[in-house]
């Protein structure tokens, strides 16, 4: 019998969420692989980081992953009503936005953050990451990107 969705993402979460920031932080060193027009997005105190590796490696940013890996526990334990999240998730949109993050990075399909987040679990789970897993986390992106894009003013 075919599990549900929702209990696929949250097995498959207990497995990253027992070191989020070593896995967080191989969901941003892919991102910037992926797109590195972004790492000058982050700043803290007016500082410039040279490299991704220099910006990964910054108290500032360790905070900003448990930051994001926070997120996304959230909506891993909210799958089934991630309803109940719209307001906070469109406020995260307005936050991305005012920082001059593109709606486009978060597009499903062609998206970085949504491919990084895919690359961080496949490496964090090997084998236990199935098509069925990959499957319901994608499910679960779309559905938290689409309430972001409100924030960018998206429907």
């Amino acid at each position: 019998m075919e599990r549900p969705v929702s209990e696929l993402i949250r097995q498959s979460w207990r497995a990253v969420s027992r070191s989020p920031l070593e896995h967080g932080t191989v969901l941003f060193s892919r991102l910037f692989t992926l797109e590195p027009s972004l790492l000058p997005l982050f700043q803290y105190n007016g500082r410039q980081f040279s490299s991704p590796e220099d910006c990964l490696s910054s108290p500032e940013f360790l905070d900003h992953i448990r930051k994001v890996m926070l997120v996304i526990e959230t909506a891993a334990t909210h799958a089934e009503d991630l309803s109940s999240l719209e307001e906070y998730l469109a406020g995260l949109g307005r936050k991305h936005r005012a920082v001059g993050v593109r709606l486009s990075s978060f597009s499903v399909g062609s998206g970085t953050v949504g491919e990084s987040l895919l690359y961080m679990l496949e490496r964090c789970l090997g084998p236990d990451f199935t098509p069925a897993t990959r499957n319901a986390w994608s499910q679960l992106y779309r559905a938290v990107v689409q309430a972001m894009s409100r924030g960018w003013g998206g429907e």
